[in-house]
């Protein structure tokens, strides 16, 4: 058996684990009439595994979880399972309360893929125990590995995460607060009372930015949204972080991430519409977001546009 049917036949967690390249969040295609387009989808995600991703997470928060219906969702999953054909993990979103969350995981695992990602519930403020118990009953509901995923409305103790990181199925925690203090006493936490690896993950909007700082915690692992309309300067970030080159990772942050940043914070929604104007922007027409989303002003697409050239001319000082 070669060395990529060892990693292909791998737990979840083992090939998440491999510092291949970045994490991929694809965005959602509609055609022309608003309707899912599962054909440009399997293109975004073939050309993202092509370019050096190391997973696909589809139908996440970039990909317009909120906006599919189930049936859509499972064509949307399915699309990602077939374009990856196997070469990366596909990880799929489940959320809304626990009855639609399992819902969801289902469809995923009929459609192929490899793992949860499991967003916040809905709606409401949950104590711990109604939180622990959600996700002990969503990571039961299947055969697949689920990640957790700390933001909004689902904020946990550190006490509550060792008891996920005991819980059968649940391989690890992402994080979409920015609470470092919080998240060194989680991963401490864990790291005492629960044998063997539990993985961690970076899951800030333009993860990239805040990286250097979750580093330094040990987590190494991030989402990247940016990989889908710039996967060579995504790439080139990752792998700058990966080797120590802090010069090359400061140049893109300074020119490239902290301008991106800066640039979404100026209309809500951004981190799902910004991303997708990028993507047609660089050749691929996956549509507009649905509603309640919205797209970007005139300017700050063209703003965009500037952007991206001078992340290419950054990389081009490399060479």
């Amino acid at each position: 058996m070669d060395l990529g049917e060892l990693v292909t036949s791998a737990p979840l967690a083992a090939r998440l684990s491999i510092p291949s390249g970045p994490l991929f969040f694809p965005v959602t295609a509609y055609g022309p009439d608003g309707a899912v387009d599962p054909d440009t989808c399997r293109l975004h995600v073939r050309r993202g595994v092509e370019a050096g991703a190391a997973a696909v997470f589809a139908c996440c928060g970039t990909g317009e979880f909120h906006a599919l219906t189930p049936e859509e969702f499972e064509d949307c999953v399915r699309a990602a399972v077939e374009a990856a054909e196997g070469r990366v993990p596909v990880v799929a979103g489940a959320g809304y309360g626990t009855a639609l969350a399992v819902r969801f995981a289902r469809l995923a695992e009929r459609a192929g893929a490899d793992g949860l990602l499991a967003m916040p519930p809905y709606l409401v403020q949950a104590a711990q125990e109604g939180l622990l118990r959600h996700y002990r009953e969503l990571a039961a509901a299947t055969s697949l590995p689920v990640i957790v995923y700390q933001r909004d409305n689902a904020v946990f103790t550190p006490e509550t995460v060792v008891e996920l990181a005991r819980t059968d199925g649940i391989i690890g925690f992402k994080d979409g607060l920015g609470d470092l203090d919080l998240m060194q006493r989680i991963v401490s936490a864990v790291r005492a009372e629960v044998p063997g690896d539990f993985l961690y993950f970076n899951g800030l909007p333009t993860a990239e930015l805040t990286q250097p700082a979750y580093r330094g915690i040990g987590i190494t692992l991030y989402s990247s949204a940016a990989f889908c309309f710039a996967p060579e300067i995504a790439l080139a970030c990752h792998t700058a972080f990966r080797t120590g080159d802090d010069a090359t990772a400061n140049r893109l942050i300074d020119g490239f991430y902290r301008p991106f940043v800066d640039l979404r914070a100026k209309g809500r929604g951004y981190a799902v519409s910004l991303v997708k104007a990028a993507v047609r922007m660089r050749g691929l027409d996956v549509g507009e977001v649905r509603p309640p989303l919205h797209e970007p002003a005139g300017d700050h697409v063209k703003q965009l546009a500037r952007l991206i050239e001078r992340g290419q001319a950054l990389l081009e000082e490399d060479r």
